[in-house]
């Protein structure tokens, strides 16, 4: 179930580069997320246009792949409006401290293995520790400075209280998010995000912690603040949330940190869960699939299907409510986290004891079953009987205390028009022929 830790903390080959080839690994990165953001917008607009039967951008370039493009040159060189009441040196940090912990989060991202460039031998990665995965925890969780100090920054009631909600649920996720780390760590004797992909050149992570996948794939949607967990940004309530009274420029910069953080999670969970740069079954048959530049494209392929699986629930789901949201991540989340945690350390131990592996997985979870899962489910079904009949009992006295007063009868006949009863032949009422006589005459007097 582990791999040994000598194996995964081998971190050759990271800190002993060429100066200038690291700059060329940094421009790749950069340029890779500014692609990244333009394609999933475009891609966003299309597959939400086809779900709900529109044809999406199609005037900016061909198929309307540039569209993207044209509004980010259009947010540049808008013209910028300050509110009177903002204060401005925060009002201008705050962009730059959501925009930027977005791109520092992809420096120990692995794109695939080592190859040869310029002569040199590198991996293909920006640079590695053995505390890797935790330093893209520690980057990304800092955009919600920003986002905390743009909505105060900006002298308005409703950017506070956006920033307020994006602050609390970011927060609260981000707790379910790296306790699903825990049992990841556990299986893999490692915090670095190489070891972890090397660790699965077997067996994907996301098979045997499909828990932690799960968990963690919820979880990612609330720390993006995408829907169905866009509350932050709740138009009908708080028409734009934190980023209200930004424009220009620095409203593109908000625009771009939302999708490398959707970049980033999506790249995280094909790092700890898929396999990261490794080919999927069919493909890693072959035995040039895991080598050389061809990882990339896995990397890239298992990064788009998980931006899909983004923008398909924005276009499926509906917006939640807030205290149900909250409520979600503290009492459901959490708890299975804890819990799965506890399951997976049990497992780990009995593995290391030399138990055989039926019984170390087997007794856990038969324990996890019997001691929590049971109780926890005839919990939810008393709570569920005692809402059901109390929502009866208000039924019954919302019959009780019924209004008396008249209603008009709902038999009413709706009179045809005149010129449908001619055509068919059809027989009329008395009411309906004078209504159908004074229309004739209104129609000879013109």
């Amino acid at each position: 179930m582990s791999t040994p830790l000598a194996v995964t903390q081998n971190l050759q080959g990271f800190g002993t580069n060429p100066f200038w080839l690291d700059l060329i690994k940094m421009l790749g990165v950069f340029v890779f997320l500014v692609v990244m953001t333009l394609f999933t917008i475009v891609f966003e607009r299309k597959v939400v246009g086809r779900m709900q039967n529109r044809i999406g951008p199609n005037r900016v370039g061909p198929w309307g792949i540039l569209q993207s493009l044209a509004d980010g040159l259009k947010l540049a060189f808008k013209e910028e409006i300050i509110p009177v009441l903002a204060d401005k040196p925060v009002y201008f940090l705050a962009p730059i401290l959501s925009a930027v912990p977005a791109f520092l989060a992809f420096a120990v991202i692995p794109f695939g293995p080592t190859v040869s460039m310029f002569g040199h031998h590198t991996p293909l990665q920006l640079t590695d520790l053995p505390v890797g995965t935790l330093v893209i925890f520690a980057t990304a969780s800092l955009g919600v400075y920003g986002i905390i100090l743009s909505g105060w920054a900006s002298g308005s009631t409703y950017p506070l209280l956006g920033s307020l909600r994006s602050a609390a649920q970011v927060i609260s996720y981000e707790v379910a998010m790296g306790l699903s780390l825990v049992a990841v760590f556990l299986y893999s004797n490692t915090m670095s995000t190489s070891g972890i992909v090397a660790g699965q050149h077997r067996l994907w992570n996301g098979i045997p912690l499909i828990v932690s996948f799960v968990i963690y794939a919820i979880a990612a949607v609330g720390e993006t603040n995408r829907a169905p967990f866009d509350l932050a940004e709740a138009e009908s309530e708080l028409i734009g949330g934190f980023h209200t009274e930004y424009s220009s420029f620095k409203f593109a910069m908000f625009f771009l940190a939302e999708y490398i953080n959707m970049v980033t999670v999506s790249a995280l969970a094909t790092t700890l869960f898929l396999g990261g740069w490794r080919a999927p079954v069919p493909i890693s048959l072959w035995h040039g699939a895991n080598s050389g530049w061809y990882p990339i494209i896995w990397f890239v392929i298992k990064v788009v299907l998980i931006l899909f699986v983004f923008v398909w629930l924005r276009g499926t789901l509906p917006r939640i409510r807030y205290d149900q949201f909250m409520s979600f991540g503290w009492k459901v989340l959490i708890p299975v986290n804890l819990v799965w945690i506890l399951a997976v350390t049990a497992i780990h131990v009995f593995q290391d004891r030399g138990w055989p592996s039926w019984e170390a997985v087997g007794l856990p979870l038969v324990v996890v079953l019997l001691v929590v899962v049971v109780p926890a489910l005839m919990v939810f079904e008393g709570a569920a009987a005692r809402k059901a009949a109390e929502l009866a009992e208000d039924d019954e006295d919302e019959l009780e205390y019924a209004p008396t007063f008249p209603t008009p009868p709902l038999d009413l006949a709706i009179p045809r028009p005149p010129r449908q009863l001619a055509a068919t032949g059809a027989r009329r009422r008395p009411d309906e022929l004078a209504a159908g006589d004074s229309d004739s005459t209104e129609t000879t007097d013109e």
